[in-house]
């Protein structure tokens, strides 16, 4: 199938060719015919599948038709997680958009900015919206915008939505919008809080999968790496080192330890910045623009960037701490291997976190063999056997202290805290 089968505007198509799409992704072929029909739209499709596209396109072509009758007022309203994920979803649909007859005024809302230009911006109407739902709400109180005349309702990256504790806010924006719409929905994942919204929210919905078609999987060799929890930074140097990787992005679990770890690397000589989410959106901007542009070589984050961060050419992640659960997993790992490129997803395992490990490589139907690198061996393999703790004369560095004590009694086996 090409793109001529699927979308008949020619300025589409021209913008197509010029963002170099040479084939539509299983994604697009499916959810575009769908979503052009105008009915329920639900699609579970993994990160980097082309999915973006997949609904700008036949929203803009819906849009290039119906321009010429309707007033300028929001019709197309897209709702997301995440402030990069609103620019990069709102940079897909104006190129895509660039070549249409009469130009569209799209508007991209999102928090940690001022409200102000965003409120100017949306002077004299707007045909697409783009936001993350709080911000939404704040321009609808300040008598900003209106979304009483939606016509398509879009929720990207679902799951991400309810994780990041959009629930409530989703419920306002659900009671705001016309009952009569076309709803679609996109996420990764399906847990509770998405199946209720697909069940309750949206009327006789079609359903495409895609997300676990073998023969679609992107083209992700994934690792498990025994390390001690004191040298995961002097790993992540070596190997950096050793791959001459230009472009690492590392995950930790905290603030803390992502400004930690990139200090730690700035000092081994090695272009890092950390980026989490009490970050500025200016320095937030400014750092994905200049690891894209090659000038600096690892951004160190946290869960924030494991979702709606498009970054070309990605050639390696590494959970430097592993996430907190399998779906944050997912979306780390596809950082990398999009757009039909190869990558490599590296886990740093550790006695203390190898049981949480075990149940993300369960969640996830794999299992990695842990590797171990010369020079890197780890000596303690599992917390469970740590070494006696000895008396006044023993070896202080053995000895498991209070943290160790409390997260050996959290990882061992029920039968163990029994005894």
């Amino acid at each position: 199938m090409t793109f001529t089968e699927l979308i008949q505007n020619a300025a589409l198509l021209r913008a197509i060719n010029e963002r170099g799409y040479s084939t539509p992704t299983p994604i697009q072929m499916s959810a575009i015919p769908l979503i052009l029909k105008g009915g329920d739209v639900v699609a579970q499709a993994q990160t980097g599948s082309g999915k973006t596209a997949a609904f700008c396109l036949p929203l803009l072509q819906q849009w290039a038709v119906e321009r010429a009758i309707t007033p300028r007022r929001v019709r197309t309203l897209v709702l997301v997680p995440t402030r990069e994920l609103a620019a990069q979803v709102g940079d897909v649909m104006r190129n895509l958009a660039h070549h249409l007859p009469k130009p569209i005024k799209l508007s991209v809302a999102y928090g940690g900015i001022s409200i102000n230009p965003q409120m100017l911006q949306l002077r004299g109407g707007a045909d697409m919206v783009i936001a993350t739902p709080g911000r939404l709400l704040d321009l609808i109180r300040q008598h900003a915008v209106t979304i009483s005349h939606v016509k398509t309702l879009v929720f990207d990256e679902a799951d991400r939505l309810f994780e990041s504790g959009f629930a409530d806010e989703i419920r306002q924006i659900l009671s705001l919008v016309p009952a009569q719409r076309q709803t679609l929905l996109f996420s990764a994942t399906f847990p509770d809080q998405v199946l209720e919204l697909t069940e309750n929210g949206l009327r006789n919905p079609v359903r495409v999968d895609v997300a676990d078609s073998a023969t679609h999987k992107p083209d992700i060799h994934q690792r498990a790496i025994g390390v001690d929890m004191q040298r995961r930074t002097e790993l992540l140097i070596h190997l950096i080192r050793q791959h001459r990787w230009n472009r690492v992005l590392v995950f930790t679990s905290s603030r803390y330890a992502s400004e930690l770890v990139a200090m730690k690397l700035r000092k081994a000589h090695i272009f890092a910045e950390p980026f989490h989410g009490e970050l500025g959106q200016g320095k937030r901007t400014q750092v994905l623009s200049d690891f894209k542009t090659n000038r600096i070589q690892v951004i160190v984050a946290t869960d924030l960037a494991s979702r709606g961060i498009d970054i070309p050419n990605l050639p390696v992640v590494i959970n430097y701490d592993p996430p907190r659960s399998s779906d944050d997993y997912t979306h780390r790992i596809g950082r990398t291997g999009r757009a039909g490129n190869a990558g490599v997803a590296i886990n740093f395992v550790c006695a203390s976190n190898d049981a949480h490990f075990k149940f993300i490589e369960q969640s996830q139907q794999i299992r990695l063999e842990r590797e171990h690198l010369s020079g890197f061996e780890p000596v303690l393999t599992d917390v469970s056997v740590l070494p006696e703790e000895k008396g006044p004369g023993g070896i202080k560095s053995h000895r498991p202290n209070k943290k160790d004590r409390l997260r050996m009694l959290t990882l061992a086996p029920a039968k163990n805290r029994s005894s």
